[in-house]
């Protein structure tokens, strides 16, 4: 699966386009997390448990919205864009999406 930011892929031509796709993942924080989390912010620098738990989100996220797009048959997606809200108190929502497409090796002509 080809996965891009762009609207295009160099050396990829369009075949067909397949539309949205988007994955989610939301996550609660951990107490614990929380307590060490206030306790770094107190004394500065990184706050490792909750880029450890985003980063985990966003992976997810992208794993989802990449199933959906193969349930489509798409072998690629374009204009991959990440989202991140926060639904409730104490949670972030992560969402990838993009539009699924098919596309083909230039080289295949």
């Amino acid at each position: 699966m080809i996965l891009v930011t762009t609207d295009e892929i160099p050396d990829r031509k369009i075949q067909r386009t397949l539309g949205l796709v988007r994955g989610t993942s939301v996550r609660g924080r951990h107490i614990g997390r929380d307590l060490l989390a206030h306790l770094r912010n107190a004394v500065g620098g990184e706050i490792h448990e909750y880029t450890k738990m985003l980063s985990e989100a966003r992976e997810q996220a992208l794993d989802r919205m990449v199933a959906e797009a193969r349930s489509l048959g798409a072998n690629a997606v374009i204009g991959l864009q990440f989202t991140t809200s926060s639904p409730t108190p104490g949670s972030s929502e992560v969402l990838a999406y993009g539009t699924a497409v098919i596309v083909q090796d230039l080289t295949d002509d």
